[in-house]
């Protein structure tokens, strides 16, 4: 018992030494950057009374405290070094706890408290030492701006870093059916953006997005998840299985199903079927006729009515949402059945009665004719229909042309062309990959019909191929030629570009006139000036040779030296 005893002396010597008045506690905390803390501090005011107190940054030395942040007469604040130091305990109640706002890193350090008993030695010192940590960044709240057909450009508002600057942030895109282990995630290594475009989403389609942003310590929580839905668009696939069969001598049955579900782009409404008489020689222009059938079914139908007989038709069938039309579905031209004649005669003197049976085989179209006359019979045919015929002539496309490549941003104009039976509605630019396809990873971006130019900016550098479709309200234009661009480098100015000769004849004709312009504007000036000169010189040399004539005359009549010299002193 006694070695046991002696053992433990020292510190039982050092629990009495700390009970005496002059004695120095000390504790630790620790806290993140941004939040409040507060380093408890407090003395018996109801045994004391009211007393003076002050905090300081170190060590506590013999008297007042050391790089003084606040002070207190008992009753209040007499003095602080900032705004963040304060004292909310109850200062009659002998609390001088020191609470300071929003730490830092740099508030890292020991802290001490003096409350200054009156007496020899008998002030209450207590010492802490606070650790200030980073942390990750609070969560992002993202809100939507603006919703397409096939691009959502998001923003947000910049939060607390952590103690940290943002160094980037990620995006999660999945669909809203889907699990977030499926989610598309890109990294934006500019931490200056709140907003960003989401492009290459499928219209009439429902999306769940989120984001997050990531320090040197960590990523922040996702933040609130935006559930949202591109608008409709056009169809981009024709109906399938369009088949046409002549039905009677006056009529084509047409049957098709609907585009693939993933080329709808949205609910479809109703269908166009356009159906005009085959001209085999192609002198004689024939007018479309519309009909319109409403959507209803996984196989539709239609009949067209009041066709000429024997006579061969082509028909066009298109999809139609509340966005748009998409492209035809076409098939081989199909011909109405022959027209059947049967021609009897009740009297043979003066009269024929003709009549007319039409017979149609289950296997093959017959055509039968019995006739019986004495008299001619002349039979006439009128074709009567309510069918309208409405323009039909699409837009030529727009003649793109790169301005400037200038870092990630692109600037384009165009020259829009011949616009059809319809005015032009507005542009839309396809953009890809290089080496990806139009048919899947194409993204689209609209512009009005007064727009001639554009920039667009792009996050990802890379070599993009692009293309402009003009719009009106017959349909969409064929493609404009097609521009190479790779961003991401500077200096790049119109001749750094790739371009493909355009797609349609009207363009090509439009820049072969331009130039023609440019070309006839040099040559009649050039024409003109040497046509004048040629003029002036034949006239110079007229009066030259009158003169030289007279001289002729004047030598053989005597007068030569005289009048002979005035002449040569003229030429």
């Amino acid at each position: 018992m006694i070695l046991s005893g002696r053992r433990h002396l020292p510190l039982c010597c050092a629990l009495l030494l700390c009970l005496l008045p002059g004695c120095v506690s000390a504790e630790s905390t620790i806290a993140t950057v941004g939040t409040d803390v507060t380093l408890l501090c407090s003395y018996d005011a109801q045994y004391y009374g009211r007393l003076s107190a002050c905090w300081g940054r170190g060590d506590i030395p013999n008297s007042g405290c050391a790089n003084e942040v606040i002070k207190s007469d008992g009753t209040s604040v007499t003095s602080r070094l900032s705004e963040r130091y304060l004292l909310m305990g109850n200062l009659g109640g002998g609390d001088v706890s020191l609470t300071i706002r929003q730490v830092e890193e740099s508030d890292s350090g020991k802290y001490g408290c003096r409350v200054e008993i009156p007496g020899w030695f008998n002030d209450h010192k207590h010492q802490m030492t606070l650790t200030v940590v980073a942390a990750r960044p609070n969560p992002l709240k993202v809100e939507t701006r603006e919703v397409k057909e096939r691009t959502v450009t998001v923003r947000w508002t910049p939060v607390f870093d952590g103690g940290r600057p943002v160094t980037s942030y990620r995006i999660d895109l999945k669909n809203k059916q889907a699990s977030w282990d499926t989610a598309l995630s890109t990294e934006v290594s500019n931490p200056e953006l709140t907003q960003l475009t989401l492009v290459d989403l499928r219209p009439a389609k429902t999306y769940n997005l989120r984001m997050f942003a990531t320090n040197s310590v960590g990523t922040s929580e996702a933040s609130n998840v935006l559930t949202v839905t591109t608008k409709e668009a056009a169809p981009e696939g024709p109906p399938l299985d369009m088949e046409l069969e002549g039905f009677t001598p006056h009529s084509i049955k047409v049957t098709w199903k609907p585009p693939r579900l993933d080329l709808r782009n949205g609910v479809l409404r109703s269908y166009s079927v356009s159906y005009r008489e085959y001209d085999p020689t192609g002198r004689q222009f024939k007018r479309w006729q519309h009909l319109s059938v409403t959507a209803t079914r996984e196989v539709e139908s239609v009949v067209l009515s009041n066709l000429k007989p024997s006579t061969k038709y082509g028909v066009l069938v298109q999809a139609k949402t509340n966005a748009g039309i998409g492209p035809a579905s076409t098939a081989p031209l199909c011909s109405t059945l022959d027209e059947v004649h049967t021609t009897s005669t009740t009297s043979t003197k003066s009269a024929s009665t003709a009549a007319t049976v039409w017979i149609q085989d289950t296997t093959r179209p017959t055509s039968v004719h019995t006739t019986s006359v004495v008299e001619p019979v002349t039979a006439v045919t009128v074709w009567a229909g309510n069918a309208t015929s409405v323009p039909s002539v699409l837009p030529d496309p727009p003649v793109v042309e790169l301005k400037e490549v200038k870092y990630n941003a692109i600037s384009l104009l165009w020259t829009p062309g011949f616009e059809g039976d319809s005015p032009i509605t507005g542009y839309y630019l396809e953009y890809k990959a290089v080496n990806a396809s139009w048919d899947y990873t194409k993204t689209v971006v609209d512009f009005s019909p007064d727009q001639t130019e554009a920039t667009i900016i792009e996050i990802n550098p890379s070599t993009y191929t692009i293309r402009m479709f003009a719009r009106s309200s017959l349909g969409t234009s064929k493609a404009s030629n097609v521009l190479t661009i790779t961003t991401g480098k500077t200096g790049h100015q119109t001749d750094d570009r790739v371009t493909t000769a355009p797609t349609d004849t009207h363009a090509a004709a439009s820049v072969e006139e331009s130039e023609s312009r440019h070309l006839v504007a040099i040559v009649v000036p050039v024409v003109l000036v040497v046509v004048v000169v040629a003029i002036l010189t034949a006239w110079k040399l007229q009066q030259i040779k009158q003169k030289k004539g007279s001289l002729n005359m004047w030598m053989t009549g005597g007068a030569l030296r005289s009048r002979g010299s005035e002449s040569l002193q003229e030429l």
